[in-house]
């Protein structure tokens, strides 16, 4: 039996980002043009939604700044088109993206057409608002969904403290594409571009260039690692605000040809770019409540066989088992980063390890296949 869906999300591809990645991938995985997915409408949408599976209704979501508030007329776009849906259709459930402004709107839907609400919850957006009116309209739609999905033990125990029922809680890691990402693809013209001499050790990350993925920290940590005579370079994928401040300091670090920022790289050299480096690193830290939820580019680098140091900071402990998978340090301290880094950089026999457990659950546990199985499992009750 097909499952069907109203789904409503604000972030999907073609937009770029995890969460975008992660709805596709689960959605087309779990039935054809029954699930229908309200989203925003952005530049290449017509093209990626014609070949698509499901059936994608665009819409405009831009905020007015004239408006008061300033996502009114997004919230009433997605309620009436949401609404005509599910009166027009046999859902079995409506799935929201994040509370808000999903969230709300999926809510006052189900509970127009009597069908069960299951919100999204990610980490990072439960903690960045404060304990404002919007704040309140979260909590109250997390409280009032059949069930919640959590990316992380992170996100669970916030849920639980903004109180969430715990049993209406259902924690689903994002998944991977385990295809896509592997092991065993060719990757040496990438170092080569980079002038990496045979013997040099290369240390990738990827993200949006902010303060609280830790980019900077890296670098910082870059001179003691070539002090203790470790011929290391760092690539950094990703673009942001960030950019000029991490030239800058890597430049008065004097280790600016050590430090290579990638920029956007093609979709298809990403999975490349996890086979040509040796550890990868994502140093997150918490900023004023501005946290890592999970760490989607943690499973990445796992299914193409390579073992991360993260923060202790968010739900990063649910993506990288700290000791089996991969090592967690606090990243504020920055000698203890620079030891977890020249421990994978220079033991082999502890950095293959970890690259083969983290592999391992990648493929086992981790695949889209396996995210989708678990999300049409979810047992729901409506309130009615």
């Amino acid at each position: 039996m097909q499952n069907r869906y109203l789904v409503l999300t604000e972030l999907f591809l073609p937009t770029k980002g995890g969460t975008a990645v992660w709805f596709d991938e689960v959605y087309r995985r779990l039935g054809g043009k029954e699930i229908h997915i309200v989203t925003a409408d952005v530049p290449g949408a017509a093209d990626y939604d014609r070949d698509h599976p499901n059936s994608i209704h665009r819409l405009s979501l831009k905020r007015v700044p004239w408006l008061k508030p300033e996502s009114l007329l997004m919230y009433l776009r997605f309620f009436f088109t949401s609404l005509w849906l599910a009166l027009t259709h046999r859902f079995d459930a409506i799935h929201a993206g994040r509370a808000l402004p999903e969230g709300l709107v999926a809510w006052l839907v189900a509970r127009l057409t009597f069908r069960p609400v299951v919100i999204y919850a990610h980490g990072e957006e439960l903690t960045g608002w404060g304990r404002g009116n919007k704040y309140k309209a979260m909590c109250f739609a997390l409280r009032h969904a059949d069930k919640v999905i959590a990316n992380s033990d992170f996100t669970q125990r916030t849920l639980a403290e903004m109180g969430v029922a715990p049993e209406r809680i259902e924690i689903i890691h994002p998944g991977v594409d385990t295809e896509r990402f592997r092991p065993g693809l060719p990757f040496q013209d990438l170092r080569d571009g980079l002038g990496l001499r045979e013997g040099a050790k290369l240390i990738l990350s990827v993200g949006r260039l902010s303060r609280r993925k830790g980019f900077d920290t890296v670098i910082r940590c870059l001179p003691g690692l070539v002090d203790a005579g470790i011929d290391v370079h760092y690539a950094i994928v990703g673009i942001g605000e960030d950019e000029a401040y991490l030239r800058e300091l890597a430049q008065s670090s004097r280790v600016a040809g050590r430090v290579h920022q990638l920029g956007h790289v093609p979709m298809q050299d990403l999975p490349r770019w996890y086979n040509a480096c040796d550890v990868f690193v994502l140093a997150n830290r918490d900023i004023n409540g501005d946290t890592e939820g999970f760490g989607l580019v943690y499973i990445e680098a796992a299914a193409c066989g390579k073992t991360s140091v993260a923060g202790e900071a968010g739900g990063t402990g649910s993506a990288v088992l700290d000791g089996a998978t991969g090592l967690r340090v606090d990243t504020k301290d920055l000698g203890a980063l620079r030891e977890a880094i020249s421990l994978l950089l220079m033991n082999s026999k502890v950095r293959d390890a970890m690259s083969h457990a983290a592999m391992e659950r990648a493929r086992s546990t981790l695949s889209w296949a396996a995210v989708a199985r678990s999300t049409s499992a979810l047992k729901l009750r409506s309130e009615g």
